[in-house]
């Protein structure tokens, strides 16, 4: 059984870091496309950050140079260090594990990071 924990999320303010991560079991970790995304009240979901095994990231524009993703193929966890929090960072951010060669795609439940004063 697949399952992705995400943990991390809360309360900032604005400027402040936050650092959320996400637990994966039941896949072969290594093989996946590890993703972040977002989903704010009356918004469609889309990409924060993604990161392959070997390092490779890809970010939004929005988020560049302020948030960091990483991840751990021991610990089968991947991480989303955020900097620099602005209220339109308000959101569900959901973990995802992709495969592309055998059409797995995974969700995580969210976790919810709101960013006011």
């Amino acid at each position: 059984q697949v399952q992705l924990v995400e943990s991390g999320g809360g309360l900032v303010q604005p400027g402040g870091s936050l650092r959320v991560s996400c637990a994966a079991s039941g896949i072969i970790f290594s093989l996946y496309r590890m993703g972040w995304y977002r989903q704010a009240p009356g918004k469609q979901r889309e990409l924060v950050a993604t990161i392959v095994s070997g390092g490779f990231t890809n970010y939004a524009d929005s988020v560049k140079g302020r948030f960091t993703i990483s991840r751990d193929n021991v610990k089968n966890t991947v991480y989303l260090q955020m900097n620099s929090l602005k209220p339109e960072d308000t959101a569900v951010y959901y973990c995802n594990a992709d495969r592309r060669s055998n059409f797995s795609n995974y969700w995580g439940q969210g976790t919810q990071v709101t960013v006011s004063s």
